[in-house]
């Protein structure tokens, strides 16, 4: 089988999105040999199809529950009729084994996108370019890519292979084995400074959605929040207070397609209903399964995963408007024939900020993924001045909460107030894949989950005993078996 190593990595040498705007990723077939970067139209197009790549990454139904499902704040609607997407039901209740089929795309679809933008980054120094202010920020643009790619691999895997040249050949692709976690980290954050370095304020027209200074900058933020270094943490933060950020006056309008790229949205995936290839889908995935003539339009049935669990619905505080413009409720005759709507009174719940009707077409949606908003840089440079004393953290929690129609905070210790802002950064930042990642980084996953299995058993007949047994092992995920059988890694301790 030696002829199948590492075929993920070369398939992205023949694959990558071009574009007639920002973001089309109409399949686009070059030669990785050295005659095709020779200008910048070539380079624009290589750099927005990583950009592609991530529409890829946020639209297919892997990734999220890997950050969002896996955590409390969502579970799925259990259909007997339908058990098509069992695998993905395992991640929930922690019950997946290393050959999990969501597990080992997620681990594909990242390392492709990581052979191109390494591509893009090892053949763009000595290319001609009219503006090498251009250049520059098509090297921050890949950077930044790269840098977040890592992020979420060493977050969900540990130790990993960390590749930063093109792949050429297959025996080269993983010859080097698992990296260290610090070194990892330590890549990523020679992205990111390059990134910041490289990367211009903002931008207009066309291109705006394009990774920015400012995006940069939070990332690092939360690489340091990360690895617990909370001065260097609110020193990034700080800096993006400056850059003309500010929070829209009316929560939902974040995840209103008409509000696209606006004052609060420091990075997004961008999708663009408009051309089939960039839509998003993400309603057709999150609603319930049995809504899609009612809601969406369209027979047949929707998703019915990501849905809401009674412990998110119950967590925002009485007058939050967050509550309303992030769950709504499904309310028809036919929820008596599935166990989750007993805890909502006969409704089922689904996640209402990509919900936003009327639809083109079957499958066919509008809404952007918000990976960094300015509500999320507030809370996180809240919680890095708790942490240090070096600072006051309370005007930026507050600015949040007055926002979403709550009194403001005062005279916390710094433990409850370490509460106060996990529990705002949960509730702020609900259904956008960050509340796994926020469980890991405090500590506090397998306190919370535990908990959440006990509440989930208590209420759903459907689950075994051996659901929601969350031991340490389990905060990572497992290295795909394929890449174990054809690569030799060694596989993660307790899998």
């Amino acid at each position: 089988m030696k002829h199948q190593k590492y075929s993920i990595l070369l398939l992205s040498l023949f694959t990558l999105g071009s574009c007639h705007h920002m973001l089309d990723v109409e399949p686009h077939t070059f030669s990785s040999g050295a005659s095709y970067y020779q200008n910048e139209g070539q380079f624009l197009r290589a750099v927005n199809g990583a950009y592609g790549s991530l529409q890829e990454l946020y639209t297919v139904d892997h990734f999220w529950p890997m950050t969002e499902m896996v955590a409390d704040n969502t579970n799925y609607q259990f259909d007997a009729s339908d058990r098509g997407a069992q695998q993905r039901e395992e991640i929930d209740e922690f019950l997946i084994t290393s050959t999990n089929n969501y597990v080992n795309n997620t681990w594909n679809m990242l390392y492709r996108n990581i052979q191109q933008i390494n591509v893009i980054l090892g053949r763009i120094e000595p290319v001609e370019f009219s503006d090498e202010a251009k250049k520059a920020q098509y090297k921050g643009e890949a950077q930044f890519l790269r840098a977040l790619q890592y992020f979420h691999l060493v977050r969900l895997f540990g130790p990993v292979p960390l590749i930063i040249d093109e792949v050429e050949d297959p025996e080269s692709a993983f010859s080097g084995g698992r990296a260290s976690v610090e070194e990892v980290y330590n890549q990523i954050l020679a992205d990111v400074n390059g990134a910041i370095e490289n990367l211009p304020a903002s931008y207009t027209g066309s291109d705006m959605g394009r990774a920015t200074k400012g995006a940069a900058l939070t990332l690092l933020g939360e690489v340091q929040m990360t690895l617990h270094n909370f001065d260097e943490a609110a020193a990034a933060f700080q800096q993006v207070l400056d850059m003309g950020y500010s929070l829209l006056p009316n929560y939902a309008d974040n995840f209103d397609p008409a509000f696209k790229n606006n004052a609060e949205s420091v990075f997004a995936v961008q999708f663009d209903a408009g051309l089939q290839t960039e839509a998003s889908n993400f309603i057709f995935m999150f609603g319930p399964r049995n809504a899609k003539d009612k809601l969406i339009g369209f027979p047949g049935n929707l998703g019915g995963s990501n849905i809401p669990t009674p412990s998110i619905y119950r967590a925002y505080e009485e007058g939050d408007v967050r509550r309303d413009a992030s769950i709504a409720l499904f309310s028809d005759p036919s929820n008596a024939n599935f166990e989750e709507s007993q805890a909502f009174g006969g409704d089922i719940p689904f996640i209402q900020k990509y919900y936003h009707p009327p639809f083109l077409e079957d499958g066919r949606a509008d809404e952007n993924w918000p990976v960094y908003r300015y509500a999320h840089v507030l809370l996180m440079l809240a919680e890095a001045l708790n942490e240090t004393g070096a600072g006051d953290p309370y005007p930026y929690i507050n600015a949040v909460r007055e926002r979403a129609g709550l009194d403001p905070l005062a005279g916390l210790d710094q433990e409850a107030f370490r509460e106060a802002v996990a529990h705002e950064q949960r509730v702020e930042l609900a259904f956008e894949n960050h509340r796994w990642y926020q469980l890991l980084r405090t500590g506090k996953a397998i306190e919370v989950m535990t908990q959440h299995g006990i509440e989930e058993k208590e209420r759903l007949t459907r689950l075994s005993d051996a659901a929601y047994n969350i031991q340490t092992h389990k905060l990572l995920f497992p290295i795909p078996e394929r890449e174990i059988r054809l690569n030799g890694f060694e596989q993660n301790p307790g899998w």
